[in-house]
């Protein structure tokens, strides 16, 4: 069973070499590594990438820069195996990732999509733990060993607190070739995901043994978003659709749980300092707006 590890590529050069790394590090060496470059400036990556003259790497180079939501489904549509892998380009496989995987796709073969144990780092490798993702362990489901979720159990889990580190996830690739990106969202294309998978009857395995690491750092997309605010603005527009899915397909639980996006609040009301540090005046409104439960529409919207 050959793990397709998909990789889109557009950031820091370093990080990229040290991802790469990671995968001829497995201990497992049946996997292919597909790298698709979004057009970085810096052609290096490449080069180097090219010049390990490895038989399992693939690499690709967008005529122009596509983003990210186009990289992803390019993604999805470019594997050729069983299992995929929407590696991030700045994480990091530990030696373990690849057979552990595979290990539990055929011990849990009823399971649509895998999250293995990770741990979170910091721009320069270390092990921390910041407010985000001690927030994340208080919603992921506390066990030890494994477990499988899926119908509105799962969607409870995941739209409660997504606590969800996406580039971990190996999917099931007709599961996710069913389904595709949802077009619509730029931040939280994961959880979609995840929750039309499980709206076509797919399952999601968890699993606590840690092999895989997380990079967190300020320069996120999903970081800066959040200071600014666009994040919240697309997470309302999500949850508040994403109750009325829920309803449809008899999950009213889900459908609640949606209908408050509790944790999505809390975390516009963490931002709120950073936001007001940085006079973003138009981001302060809207944390502070989501983060009471308020309409973010514009007038014109409403009309």
């Amino acid at each position: 069973m050959t793990l397709d590890i998909m990789m889109p590529f557009y950031g820091r050069v370093d990080h990229f070499r040290i991802a790469v790394e990671s995968v001829l590090a497995q201990t497992d060496p049946d996997w292919r590594l597909v790298v698709i470059d979004d057009c970085y400036p810096d052609v290096t990556a490449g080069e180097w990438l090219v010049g390990l003259a490895d038989p399992r790497i693939v690499y690709r180079r967008n005529p122009v820069n596509a983003g990210i939501n186009v990289n992803f489904q390019a993604s999805i549509d470019l594997a050729v195996n069983e299992w995929l892998t929407i590696f991030g380009c700045d994480d990091v496989m530990l030696p373990g990732y690849v057979a552990r995987v595979k290990a539990l796709g055929q011990a849990h073969p009823t399971a649509d999509f895998i999250h293995p144990g990770t741990r979170v780092i910091d721009g320069d490798g270390r092990v921390y733990r910041p407010l985000v993702d001690r927030m994340k362990a208080l919603y992921r489901p506390h066990v030890r060993g494994t477990i499988e979720l899926g119908g509105e159990k799962l969607a409870v889990s995941v739209t409660r607190g997504n606590w969800m580190n996406f580039p971990a996830i190996a999917w099931r690739r007709s599961a996710v070739a069913a389904v595709g990106f949802r077009p619509n969202l730029s931040v939280i294309q994961d959880l979609g995901l995840a929750l039309d998978v499980a709206f076509q009857g797919g399952s999601l395995l968890l699993d606590d043994e840690v092999v895989f690491e997380y990079r967190r750092h300020a320069s996120s997309v999903s970081s800066w978003r959040a200071a600014e605010g666009s994040r919240f603005v697309e997470e309302q527009r999500f949850f508040r659709a994403l109750a009325a899915e829920f309803e449809e397909h008899g999950w009213p639980r889900a459908a609640r749980t949606a209908r408050w996006h509790i944790s999505s609040r809390i975390n516009a009301l963490t931002r709120l300092p950073e936001a007001v540090s940085a006079r973003q005046t138009a981001g302060i409104r809207i944390l502070a707006r989501h983060a009471l439960g308020l309409s973010l529409a514009e007038p014109a919207e409403r009309r």
